[in-house]
């Protein structure tokens, strides 16, 4: 049976035409990027929220470290759909996830300000953790379709947004708690309403259509592709998910439990985020010129070691130690969302789906064995293992298929853009 949906025979077939134009022609689109990075912007600016807010909200409801991680797994928990999600964008325009969820995660994450209980503040967290779910199963794809060859640089893009978001949200949510008070902060929702409305006019055209593939063998098709990158794939993401845990949830308290104020320890997320919007583009850019092993195994190497030197250092001495770290921990993600592109080009959206459910869970289950582990032995000793588990992750690197994207030279006229770039290297 056929899904059911809104759109008219007529209109099914013109979003159809128009994809497929675009995947012809192997235009970079950069209208279309750029308008869904901005839709990962809005909605990463409230996700991060979480993180600044922990030092009061653990002082507010006597949370112990552990229930403080289990709150980030419960954000993320959500993820598990993003396969379904991404199945479904795959068949059927879901458009319509990326323009609404900026408006339905600010308004959840804003009312962590005035949650009474602990109990409150995790259902808040999930149903964020839903939206945002369905935005980051959906919008990858879209940016990689409208990004023909330069895949690496339209999905560096699209992480630039999320990174700018994770810039933005701890200096906007600090900021909001000192002018404000933390009852104060649900005004910060209206923010994210905006930002649907900018959206539904930018967005409500973007064709996100169906594959050509039937609906029986589209997810058969997709596991069947990813198969190969399954050992490295999970074992990089499980491995990377603890050292992600400790620069994006648990800084902000590792630097209180040193003495630094709120206002600093919630703005080291944007000092790390910030950097990695640049990261993001050189990353991504840097594995289309020379390859997508060569780039991942010098960006999977720095971390460890810069987070070494983080927890040798102490005040401002941090500062550009959590630059570096930001400018090198965030291209990892960018490059595996390439590889995971190509190696399955005919439902991006599935395989980005079945990526990210396995990056978000590990990342969030991640967090609540470094509270664990904070609590028995304290942060120092859970950041330290954070980077030796990456270390180890290494030779897992060259598990990846051989090859990937290398830029081709413009093409000639009346060559085609398949005999220039093969859609299926990575294979």
């Amino acid at each position: 049976m056929r899904p059911t949906t809104n759109y008219t025979a007529r209109q099914r077939e013109s979003e159809v035409a128009t994809a497929t134009q675009i995947a012809e022609g192997q235009d970079y689109q950069a209208g279309g990027v750029l308008s869904v990075s901005f839709a990962h912007a809005t909605n990463d600016t409230y996700t991060s929220f979480l993180a600044p807010l922990l030092p009061a909200l653990i002082t507010k409801l006597a949370m112990s470290k552990t229930q403080a991680g289990l709150l980030a797994f419960l954000q993320s928990s959500p993820s598990l759909l993003q396969p379904v999600i991404g199945y479904l964008a795959d068949r059927v325009s879901l458009r319509y996830f990326v323009i609404l969820s900026p408006a339905v995660v600010a308004t959840m994450m804003s009312l962590l300000g005035v949650a009474p209980r602990y109990a409150v503040v995790a259902l808040l967290v999930i149903l964020a953790g839903l939206s945002s779910a369905s935005l980051h199963a959906v919008a990858p794809a879209i940016a990689g379709r409208l990004s023909g060859t330069r895949l690496g640089r339209g999905l560096g893009v699209w992480m630039v947004g999320g990174t700018l978001g994770y810039t933005l949200g701890p200096i906007i949510v600090v900021s909001a708690v000192n002018l404000l008070t933390l009852e104060g902060i649900p005004w910060l929702m209206v923010g994210g309403w905006i930002a649907s409305a900018i959206l539904f006019v930018r967005l409500r055209r973007v064709p996100a259509p169906p594959t050509t593939i039937g609906d029986r063998g589209l997810f058969r098709a997709g596991l069947g592709a990813l198969r190969p990158l399954l050992v490295p794939l999970v074992g990089i993401t499980v491995m990377r998910g603890l050292m992600v845990a400790a620069l994006f949830i648990f800084l902000p308290t590792y630097l209180t439990e040193r003495g630094a104020s709120l206002w600093f320890a919630g703005l080291s997320v944007s000092i790390v985020a910030g950097p990695g919007m640049v990261g993001s583009l050189l990353g991504g850019s840097l594995s289309d010129r020379w390859g997508r092993r060569r780039v991942l195994f010098v960006f999977m190497l720095a971390p460890p070691l810069l987070l070494f030197v983080l927890l040798m250092v102490s005040g401002w001495a941090m500062v550009p130690v959590l630059v570096a770290l930001g400018l090198t921990i965030v291209p990892t993600q960018v490059i595996l969302m390439a590889v995971v592109q190509e190696s399955c080009p005919d439902q991006r959206a599935l395989a980005n789906g079945l990526y990210l459910s396995l990056a978000f869970l590990t990342e969030s289950g991640g967090a609540v064995i470094l509270g664990a582990l904070g609590d028995l032995f304290g942060l120092s000793l859970a950041f330290t293992t954070s980077a030796v588990v990456l270390l180890l992750s290494l030779p897992l690197v060259f598990l990846l298929p051989t090859g990937g994207s290398v830029l081709p030279n413009k093409a000639e006229p009346g060559e085609s853009a398949e005999d220039e770039h093969p859609a299926e290297v990575m294979r």
